[in-house]
């Protein structure tokens, strides 16, 4: 399956961008503008049953990943590529970066597991549920009180788009557990409601950088921009700290 993507600049090296859960490439809106500024080509893409790409209410997390990898092949980035993945997209990123091989991997607020079992209908209830949390601004800004208006009226956009089945239909099979390879960069909030401390323990001793910014919500760009972007020198920061050219 090709996934709808935002393909943004033209520098020499690529980021490519995956969602959370009920977002959509929209939901990058904020980092898009100073990546490309910084010289890199963006590529944003709505995972299945998200946004404007197709649904699938059988999915599972390895064919999930395979779309990730086709239309990252069909859009023909090049090298170096840096890879970036939240939550959900973090999950599907990790599940991916064997056959993409980015140069840098970076891993936003994910425990990189995913609980198999679930009934497929049952859980499709709660995510139409959820779901129906976050369909208006309105609720999403008396939620997340961080949000600026854009925020929110992206997000609510991305929740009108989202169809439960597809992603529910990924934890119907069985479990899966990624550990993050050497080299690789989980950024954490801190405390995090997804990344435990053995979860960051696990990580570090496998070679990950595990990096940490306090008071930050879930989705960091959006309650703590600046930490956030400050945290990634390899992508935001000028040339000489910066791993992509």
């Amino acid at each position: 399956m090709l996934l709808h993507a935002i393909d943004a600049g033209t520098g020499p090296s690529t980021v490519l961008l995956l969602h959370g859960m009920m977002g959509s490439s929209d939901s990058w809106w904020r980092l898009i503008p100073p990546l490309t500024a910084n010289g890199h080509r963006v590529i944003a893409l709505d995972l299945p049953g998200h946004g404007l790409s197709e649904r699938d209410p059988q999915l599972t997390i390895e064919q999930a990943a395979a779309s990730v990898v086709e239309t990252v092949r069909r859009l023909g980035p090049g090298r170096p590529l840096a890879a970036v993945g939240h939550s959900y997209g973090a999950t599907v990123l990790a599940a991916a970066a064997e056959m993409l091989q980015p140069d840098v991997t970076v891993y936003v607020d994910a425990a990189l597991a995913l609980t198999g079992g679930h009934d497929r209908a049952t859980l499709t209830a709660q995510y139409a549920r959820d779901r129906g949390a976050r369909l208006t601004p309105e609720d999403l800004l008396a939620s997340r009180p961080f949000y600026s208006v854009q925020d929110a009226e992206v997000e609510a956009r991305a929740a009108a788009l989202f169809d439960p089945a597809t992603t529910a239909s990924i934890s119907c099979d069985t479990d899966h557990s990624w550990l993050p390879d050497a080299g690789s960069i989980v950024v954490k909030a801190e405390p995090s409601s997804w990344v435990s401390d053995d979860d960051a323990r696990r990580f570090a001793a496998n070679g990950a950088d595990v990096r940490s910014i306090p008071g930050a919500a879930h989705t960091i760009w959006y309650s703590h921009f600046d930490e956030f972007t400050a945290s990634l020198p390899e992508l935001f920061g000028p040339p000489a700290s910066r791993t992509l050219p």
